[in-house]
């Protein structure tokens, strides 16, 4: 037990170690340019990180077939609950589904996975990202705005890092090493960036009604298990990716959905205390989803070497089921 309690917080401790630096950063005023960190870590550093991560690491190119599926199907459920949640509790529908929808994966849910699972877990983790931007950039400006193409998902340099990436794993290729050398210590720079404007975002941001902000992240949190918890046996996924998978279900609502909020004018302040209240939630969640997916000390080591299984096509069927549900309910 005492082990395990260690073993999360050596994972937690410098996540919100670097997260608080940007934190403190910004309350002693000192300047930090959130638009350039941001376009510099999405648009250049991130996609260096996709690309090198998934060429270098060796995984089974079926884990991130079934990965990827699973993140869409997590999604879908995600969706599909909040908007049932939304309708409920008569809640403004353009201003909380997307928020309670999609979850900040980059800045928070890869530096977790690579601290629990290594590398492999950052893999995994990178692609749920890439899934996570796709999404948020077309169905998530959907949501907030009632109008965005599917095409928008090629004008974000995440997608073209992911898929190139994926595209070497998948087919076994390799990189030249200078290419490699290159992205890769591009890409290093990623997470701390994302961790830094995450503290700083946070610092920034002002708002009221912490209870409605609090009430709506523990749901958030709840739909994202329940999401998590589906997809993973809809896949069969292996531990290592039925974790990687948890944790981003799991994450806080991303500072993204308040700059969309901001943009489009629906409620910008209360988003942004859903993510100042859904971050500091994330203290208690993420070390509570670690708990579970990782059973104890050699937890780490056991469910890396666990097989993976690719999805069939009925595992499809069900996918374009849920989201042809969540669509129709809209």
């Amino acid at each position: 037990m005492i082990a395990q309690i260690l073993l999360i917080l050596e994972i937690i401790a410098p996540v919100f170690f670097i997260a608080s630096v940007g934190y403190l950063w910004a309350r002693i005023g000192a300047p930090f340019d959130i638009g350039f960190v941001t376009r510099l870590a999405m648009n250049v550093a991130g996609p260096c990180l996709l690309f090198s991560t998934l060429v270098e690491v060796e995984i089974d190119p079926r884990a991130f077939e079934a990965l990827a599926g699973a993140s869409l199907a997590a999604y879908a459920v995600m969706g599909a609950l909040s908007l049932a949640a939304l309708k409920a509790a008569r809640m403004n529908k353009q201003a909380y589904w997307a928020p309670v929808t999609f979850g900040n994966t980059g800045n928070l849910g890869l530096p977790i996975a690579l601290f629990a699972f290594g590398e492999q877990g950052l893999a995994l983790a990178l692609i749920v990202f890439a899934v996570t931007a796709c999404l948020t950039f077309t169905v998530g400006v959907w949501m907030v705005s009632g109008k965005a193409s599917p095409f928008d998902a090629l004008k974000q340099p995440i997608f073209y890092g992911a898929a190139i990436g994926a595209a070497f794993a998948y087919q076994g290729w390799g990189a030249p090493e200078v290419v490699l050398a290159a992205t890769g210590l591009m890409g290093q720079i990623t997470i701390p960036l994302m961790l830094l404007t995450l503290g700083v975002s946070v610092a920034r941001l002002s708002f009221g009604d912490v209870g409605r902000a609090a009430a709506v992240s523990v749901a958030k949190a709840l739909i994202g298990a329940v999401a998590a918890l589906i997809a993973i046996q809809i896949f069969a996924l292996p531990p290592t990716a039925a974790g990687v998978l948890a944790i981003q279900c799991m994450m806080p609502v991303a500072v993204t959905s308040y700059l969309l909020s901001e943009r489009y004018r629906t409620e910008p302040q209360a988003i942004a205390g859903l993510v100042v209240v859904s971050t500091l939630l994330a203290l208690l969640t993420a070390p509570l989803t670690l708990a579970a997916v990782l059973p104890g000390p050699d937890g780490v080591a056991a469910i890396a070497a666990a097989p993976r299984i690719a999805p069939g096509p009925e595992t499809w069927s069900a996918l374009w089921g849920s989201l042809t549900a969540a669509i129709r309910s809209q």
